[in-house]
């Protein structure tokens, strides 16, 4: 497989080195420049092929999204931003996805696989460069509960539902109540979890039967709203 050039855009210091040390435990992947400004960028851009573009949406000067339309080759764009309502904006530019700050590893690990379904070499290679990563996905996340950080297991997670600034995450042996609101914490999920409607979130492996309105978690019975039903019924197809 050909290496990979990435380039970082983002006036953030912090969050470009956030993204450079994910980028850092994925091979062939090469960051080209980490750049603070959309101007700096087009100069790399003039000067170096890049593949793959990490673009905050929100810069001072020129917003991400105006210079990524401007540009006459446009690279794979990720767009990311601290402002969830900029996502329709990132999605209307044919991004390969779109990420919100801060970005776990899992998160972004997602996306790079929805890049490399869509790279133009991976038919060879999907099973290479991305699963080879010196570090996979976490199995675990910590969450803030009564002044402490506590730590979840990924795979005794059995669903979640949202409760206003609140969501209630159900376990194999039990259940904790956690002050974040659902799409926040779905962004730590990652992969292998799935929102059935606005209120639930499920681990998609516990799910033991589906119907075309709810799916079924043993004796569990948890919607799908009308929204979302096309996702679901697609992530269960075989």
């Amino acid at each position: 497989m050909s290496r990979i050039k990435c380039l970082i855009v983002d006036d953030e210091e912090l969050a470009r080195e956030l993204i450079e040390s994910h980028l850092a435990q994925l091979d062939d992947f090469d960051l080209v420049a980490s750049c603070a400004s959309a101007i700096e960028a087009s100069n790399v851009l003039k000067n170096n092929h890049i593949d793959l573009m990490f673009l905050d949406i929100e810069m001072p000067v020129l917003k991400g999204t105006d210079f990524y339309k401007n540009l006459l080759n446009k690279p794979k764009a990720i767009f990311t931003t601290a402002y969830r309502d900029y996502a329709l904006d990132g999605f209307d530019l044919d991004a390969v996805d779109y990420l919100l700050k801060p970005i776990v590893f899992s998160r972004f690990f997602q996306a790079i696989e929805r890049f490399l379904v869509s790279h133009r070499d991976v038919k060879n290679t999907i099973d290479q460069g991305l699963h080879a990563a010196q570090y996979p996905p976490p199995r675990h996340i910590f969450v803030r509960k009564d002044r402490k950080q506590v730590k979840l297991q990924l795979d005794q997670i059995l669903y979640v539902q949202g409760l206003k600034d609140y969501v209630q995450v159900f376990l194999d042996n039990g259940s904790h109540i956690i002050k974040q609101g659902i799409s926040a914490f779905e962004e730590q999920l990652g992969v292998g979890f799935l929102r059935t409607h606005r209120s639930y979130i499920v681990n998609q492996s516990k799910v033991t039967a589906l119907t075309k309105s709810d799916v079924e978690i043993g004796d569990i019975e948890i919607p799908i709203g009308e929204n979302f039903k096309s996702n679901v019924l697609d992530a269960f197809k075989t």
